[in-house]
């Protein structure tokens, strides 16, 4: 059989792969909790008030994949994986390289010179492959959750800015976020206005603390993408994502 012969064609309907990074409290473990059937792989605590399954808190990079590989080859039930959250899980990443070495910080791993933040992608990648194993061979979904950080971007095309990302060493955040199918900023939509000694004042729009909102696209107030053509904002809801996302579905496959 030639090479030309193994060329496919069409979608693949394949689970999407979602990380939600946010500020604190914003609403990121509910958002993931209210998805199918989840699972959390705990690496902080902050699912006590939360009504969802998960896996007792993780003390090691070991706990996860060993969490991760009990979910591809034992029977559950389970359609969702939950990450929470990776900020959190890069910790236990910088924990165990530093074992390895025989160092107290990632900056003295492996000579320093930055080479602890490559060697800690050896075991993101460990992670991301039993991620795809639960996607391509039992059909989950992933989503990963991660706290926010404001980063100085500098453009090539115009002056440097301050944006929002996710709260990762860059070489991590630009694998998963190359990784995933969309990376959703999190965020309470805000009103800002000016006190009588001009001083700029925010307060949030909306009942309960303020809308609680998805920004889906990249812009320079955050890093976001999406293979999904959603629209920019969407309510931080997951019925809500699930309707853009089927409707974004549903149109590629008409125009297919």
């Amino acid at each position: 059989m030639g090479m030309l012969e193994n060329i496919k064609t069409g979608r693949e309907n394949k689970p999407p792969r979602i990380m939600v990074y946010g500020q604190e409290g914003v609403g990121k473990s509910t958002f993931g909790a209210s998805a199918p059937d989840p699972v959390f792989i705990q690496t902080e605590d902050g699912l006590g008030e939360i009504d969802t399954s998960k896996f007792p808190l993780a003390q090691s990079v070991g706990d996860v994949i060993a969490e991760l590989t009990a979910l591809r080859d034992e029977e559950h039930n389970f359609r969702t994986v939950v990450i929470d959250s990776l900020d959190w899980l890069e910790r236990l990443i910088f924990d165990e390289v530093c074992k390895e070495f025989g160092v107290r910080s990632i900056e003295k791993a492996d000579g320093g010179y930055g080479k602890g933040y490559v060697d800690a992608l050896v075991h993101w990648r460990k992670v991301l492959a039993l991620l795809d194993d639960l996607r391509n061979k039992r059909g989950m979904m992933v989503i990963l959750l991660a706290h926010a950080k404001v980063e100085r971007f500098e453009d090539p095309e115009n002056i440097a800015y301050d944006r929002y990302a996710p709260r990762l060493h860059k070489h991590a955040a630009s694998l998963i976020s190359e990784w995933v199918d969309a990376v959703l900023f999190a965020a309470k939509r805000l009103r800002v206005s000016k006190d009588g000694d001009s001083r700029a004042i925010a307060a949030p729009i909306g009942a309960d603390g303020g809308e609680r909102i998805l920004r889906t696209n990249g812009s320079p107030a955050c890093l976001a993408k999406n293979r999904f053509s959603l629209p920019n904002e969407i309510p931080l809801r997951w019925d809500a994502f699930l309707q853009a996302y089927g409707n974004s579905v549903a149109l590629a496959a008409a125009a297919s």
